[in-house]
């Protein structure tokens, strides 16, 4: 509760002392219209004037007044109080999120399950605990007020009501640990829910979705999610019916009871009418008291409990260890070093590298080949140090990388991955992610647009570099109604190649499978361009497509994990191994004649 409270606090501490102080003057404002209902009531039934109850009734319209107003202030400043400590929570968690430097966690189910409870907790629970906090203090200056009030007219009966209530506190704290757990429950549910609903509706699915009629399926699975959360939501609802029907029900007779007392006792007058009136007041302002508490708790008490997956993420350690005296990743003078090198993603899956020993030496460029599952795509998340080898090292100039803090490491590599990342942002800030600080500089944007061929194709879009690359959002510019610009998948992976060009300074340029997406013409261009862009620059090209490959310095065959063939492109070829094989079937489809078989010398 302190880090909730705490968290509110700092995100605006004049809303919360108000929201408290209102608090406070609403619960006061029904104990005292009672007494004075009381007062007046007594002073009428004993022949007083008009002018002896003129105090008290100017008293109770002003003190009903500010009863009346209390809950719209209560409910400005609670929404305000939301909204103040949602943007605080949600800044920190993503600020922390964004420490995470490698990928291990985020292709770990369970930590998506909490990161997805903790969004809406962060967003959440500090304001519900506050309110929780101020439901807390309001029904206990009530109850203290109106058990008081019992306790003058019977002892007896105001300890009767206030014992009736610890069987409500039991059954809300009871229920709010339940409520907690059905929600960790339906977690993966709601997020394989929201995965179907995502493919039902996105631009990218739409074409596969129709052409195989592949709608009903997903709806279906949709829907299985979506029934499998909602019979856990409502197992946990006839819960609480049934618990909370049994606790009102023992309440009505209490009440009851209490009413019946009440009555014989005025009849024999031991009571005025005020204190019928009072009691009349009180109990069910008790009854409804302890049930706002027990109602506080149990959804405070359910806040923390969700709370908890925002603080867990917010006290994980790295995701990488780091480094206890960072070395400097100086500029690569000599090169990179691969040594024994074993990896596989978690301990009971099988291994992707197995026992890997390369030099990359600087200025020259190394080319991986291979079949799928290979292992190359792997190597080149373990250069950009997105993972730790299991076993083995990576040196850069004779230094391992875990020495190496990650964003200094990345800060000298530039990389087009296979599958560049589509933002819903404009053109010019979906070249310049690759460097943020060309945003500013529109003709470092352009330059490294036309050097992946990409600058006449943005320049004829309706607003240049300023134009969306989105159907699903209208343009922020103008008056917003601009539908964006929907590109190519060939034209994104010559966006993934302008990024990584920004990046002039890099000393490591990694290219994994930069033109899959590409019809011949632009390959043959784009691979000239990156000719240019290697020569003297230490580069890892990853490609099928072998003849993309064979003017690298050197090549590496993977196979199952292992470097199986090591040389240059001639050197391979004469060697008649798994290299020449696949490089002759790749060459059969632009020949008449069929492929040579396995082993065949050129």
């Amino acid at each position: 509760m302190r880090l909730a409270l705490g968290l509110a606090f700092r995100s605006s501490p004049w809303v919360l002392a108000c929201h408290l102080a209102v608090t406070l003057l609403s619960a006061t404002a029904p104990v005292v219209v009672t007494w004075l209902v009381k007062d007046i009531l007594d002073t009428l039934t004993s022949g007083a004037s008009a002018a002896d109850i003129a105090a008290p009734t100017s008293t109770l319209a002003a003190v009903s007044t500010i009863a009346a107003v209390a809950p719209q202030f209560t409910g400005y400043l609670r929404a305000r109080m939301m909204r103040v400590t949602s943007l605080r929570a949600h800044e920190r968690l993503h600020a922390r999120v964004d420490t995470f430097t490698g990928l291990r966690r985020f292709e770990h189910p369970e930590f998506l399950d909490q990161l997805r409870l903790a969004q809406q907790a962060g967003g959440l629970a500090p304001s519900q605990v506050v309110d929780g906090a101020a439901g807390l203090i309001r029904s206990t200056v009530l109850l203290t007020g109106f058990v008081g009030s019992l306790a003058i007219l019977d002892p007896f009966l105001a300890v009767a009501v206030s014992l009736s209530g610890i069987p409500v506190l039991w059954a809300e704290i009871t229920l709010s640990r339940r409520r907690a757990r059905t929600f960790w429950d339906i977690s993966p549910s709601e997020r394989r829910e929201i995965f179907y609903a995502t493919l039902l509706t996105s631009v990218e699915a739409a074409k596969e979705i129709r052409l195989y009629g592949a709608g009903g399926f997903l709806r279906g699975r949709m829907l299985s999610e979506r029934r499998a959360a909602d019979a856990l939501r409502e197992r946990q609802d006839r819960s609480e019916l049934r618990i909370q029907s049994a606790l009102q029900t023992a309440a009505a007779v209490l009440a009851g009871a209490s009413l019946l007392w009440a009555v014989g006792a005025a009849s024999r007058g031991a009571m005025t009418v005020g204190d019928v009136s009072m009691l009349l007041a009180a109990i069910p302002a008790v009854q409804s008291g302890i049930g706002g508490l027990a109602g506080e708790l149990g959804q405070t008490h359910h806040s923390l409990v969700m709370f908890d997956h925002y603080v867990t993420v917010l006290r994980l350690g790295p995701d990488l260890p780091a480094p206890h005296r960072p070395r400097p990743a100086g500029p690569l003078r000599e090169g990179i070093e691969i040594q024994d090198l074993w990896f596989r993603y978690e301990e009971e899956l099988p291994w992707v590298l197995r026992g890997v020993n390369l030099r990359i030496e600087r200025g020259t460029a190394l080319a991986l080949a291979g079949v799928n599952g290979s292992g190359k795509s792997t190597l080149v998340k373990l250069l950009c140090r997105f993972y730790d080898p299991t076993r083995g090292r990576i040196l850069w100039d004779g230094t391992d990388l875990r020495d190496i803090a990650p964003a200094e490491l990345r800060a000298r590599i530039a990389a087009t991955f296979q599958d560049p990342m589509r933002y819903d942002l404009t053109a010019q800030e979906n070249v310049c992610i690759g460097e943020l600080s060309a945003l500013s500089d529109l003709r470092r944007c352009e330059e490294a647009a036309r050097l992946a061929g990409m600058h006449e194709e943005i320049a004829r879009l309706p607003r240049g570099y300023a134009t969306l690359l989105s159907r699903t959002f209208r343009s922020s510019e103008g008056d917003g109604t601009e539908m964006g610009v929907q590109l190519s998948g060939g034209q994104w992976q010559r966006m993934g190649l302008a990024r990584s060009f920004l990046r002039t300074g890099a000393d490591l340029l990694i290219l994994d499978e930069p033109s899959s997406g590409l019809d011949p013409a632009a390959e043959y261009e784009i691979h000239a361009r990156l000719r240019e862009r290697r020569a003297g620059r230490t580069s890892v090209l990853i490609s099928h497509r072998l003849g993309a490959v064979k003017d690298a310095d050197v090549i590496a065959v993977l196979e199952d994990g292992r470097v199986r063939e090591l040389g240059d492109h001639r050197r391979l070829i004469a060697q008649g191994g798994t290299y020449q094989r696949l490089f002759a079937l790749q060459s059969s489809g632009y020949r008449d004649e069929p492929a040579e078989p396995e082993g065949a010398r050129p």
